[in-house]
């Protein structure tokens, strides 16, 4: 079994360095750094994670708790942090959370000494007051120094303007149920229309509403007329999809639904036109706020995605 001498030794560092790579401390030469990660991996060394805590004071593990509703998008988050934590030696430990309260047991949990630091991801309800040094991954509304966010209003300016182009003019919004998102989509929103030249028209907008179904209900009873939907995510398109065929409106013929976050293909089905956000890219983000090396720039900007 490899040791830490032999790591040293084949790096050609001093075996406080390794240490301090492998714990994932600063002021280490890249080169340096980089040595010592492939001979480890070359030796496929592993610390002893217990002896490593108790010398340390830390255990190398940052505590998620995920507070998405949506399946894919938890398992998609989950990879790309761990991948990311990965990298710097440290685990996952994994909890989650449906509402405030269990959001409020999790960080106390967690807290109590099992992780270094501590991530919420993908919370579409309020949150609860936290310490100042938890931080939040997509999440509707979250102190922005301590936020890793996908930037809502350049996705709804960007969906706004795609579907100007195609001659939708008509378009209605099923908006976040409150928030920053919901604030900065509308903004986004509002901003292209008037960019477009399409004159505002508030019953198109469904506010305050969580449930898709019946905000889709609500604008449909409204008889307002629309030729464009937007939602907030893939799932929400989904539901409004079915909801739309439902009521005998043909997709996309009489009706383009986006997403302002992911679209999937579904069998048979054309994928609708979204605004893509790179995981991996949030994910290495947010793990640089862990490691406080912030960059200062943690709103991210999606891609348009259509066929």
């Amino acid at each position: 079994m490899s040791t830490i001498n032999d790591v040293a030794r084949l790096a050609q560092v001093s075996k406080a360095t390794v240490s301090r790579v492998l714990s994932g401390s600063r002021g280490v030469k890249e080169a340096s750094r980089q040595a010592v990660l492939r001979a480890a991996e070359t030796l496929n060394y592993k610390p002893n994670a217990i002896a490593r805590s108790l010398t340390s004071q830390t255990t190398h593990c940052i505590g998620v708790i995920c507070a998405t509703e949506h399946v894919q998008q938890s398992t998609g988050y989950l990879q790309a942090l761990e991948k990311q934590l990965s990298q710097h030696r440290k685990h996952l430990l994994l909890r989650f959370a449906s509402d405030a309260p269990a959001v409020l047991r999790a960080v106390e949990e967690l807290s109590s000494g099992l992780c270094d630091a501590l991530l919420v991801v993908g919370a579409r309800f309020a949150l609860p007051p936290l310490h100042e040094d938890v931080i939040f991954i997509d999440c509707l509304s979250a102190p922005d120094a301590q936020s890793v966010a996908c930037d809502r209003q350049f996705a709804a300016q960007t969906a706004v303007e795609y579907l100007s182009r195609h001659k939708r003019r008509d378009i209605a919004l099923i908006n976040f149920p409150g928030g920053d998102a919901a604030r900065e989509t509308l903004q986004g929103y509002r901003e292209a229309a008037e960019n477009q030249l399409i004159p505002f028209n508030r019953q198109r907008v469904i506010e305050g509403e969580s449930e898709p179904r019946i905000a889709l209900q609500k604008l449909i009873n409204s008889r307002v007329k629309f030729t464009a939907l937007l939602v907030t995510d893939d799932s929400q398109a989904q539901e409004a999809i079915t909801l739309l065929r439902d009521y005998q409106i043909s997709v996309p013929e009489q009706v383009v639904v986006f997403s302002l976050d992911g679209s999937t293909r579904l069998p048979g089905q054309s994928a609708i036109p979204a605004i893509g956000y790179s995981l991996e890219g949030i994910a290495r983000k947010a793990v640089a706020l862990v490691l406080g090396q912030d960059d200062e720039h943690n709103r991210v900007r999606g891609t348009l995605l259509c066929d």
